[in-house]
């Protein structure tokens, strides 16, 4: 028997993507999104999270965000990607139904205020539950040519679903 793993957010996001259809695919790709920019947002941690947790985050452009996909219902063992194909295994995509409903961006951190931080660049829905934040560490988390298996095949053909984001504009 395997024994159970129990998060609880340290925040929740304030988005200005109320629905799936509003949010990018990926929180850098904005196109077809409906203002095709980069919004701002806000990450505001819950009462009990001291604010020492989060004090030395000044000076990082970047952060990761770990959160839950609060509105995920279900999952399929194989799922048709945004950007075409055959449908491909959940866990070779970043379909939001996944087995464990967990979702990671990096974000940009554009200020540290007293219980929040203020964010660009997100894809999550507003009232998101925030199970952790890391910063974003270049020489870490920067694998620069790097493959990306089924993704680069279909960089490869020439078709209008090549460029990265959503194939045409969702509204």
């Amino acid at each position: 028997m395997h024994p159970e793993f129990v998060c609880r957010p340290i925040a929740y996001l304030r988005s200005p993507y109320a629905q799936r259809i509003d949010a990018p695919h990926q929180s850098t790709v904005v196109a077809g999104t409906e203002s095709g920019a980069v919004v701002e947002a806000r990450l505001e941690f819950v009462a009990e999270l001291p604010p020492q947790a989060y004090a030395d985050l000044a000076g990082f452009e970047r952060i990761w965000l770990i959160f839950a996909f609060h509105r995920s219902q279900g999952w399929n063992a194989q799922v048709k990607p945004p950007r075409g194909g055959p449908k491909r295994g959940v866990l070779a995509t970043r379909s939001p139904h996944r087995p464990n409903p967990l979702g990671l961006s990096a974000v940009e951190l554009v200020a540290v205020e007293d219980g929040a931080l203020v964010l660009r660049g997100v894809d999550p829905l507003d009232g998101t539950p925030v199970l952790d934040i890391k910063p974003y560490v270049p020489y870490a988390d920067a694998f620069v040519g790097a493959r990306a298996g089924w993704i680069d095949q279909i960089d490869a053909a020439p078709s209008p679903h090549s460029p990265p984001g959503p194939k045409r504009p969702r509204r």
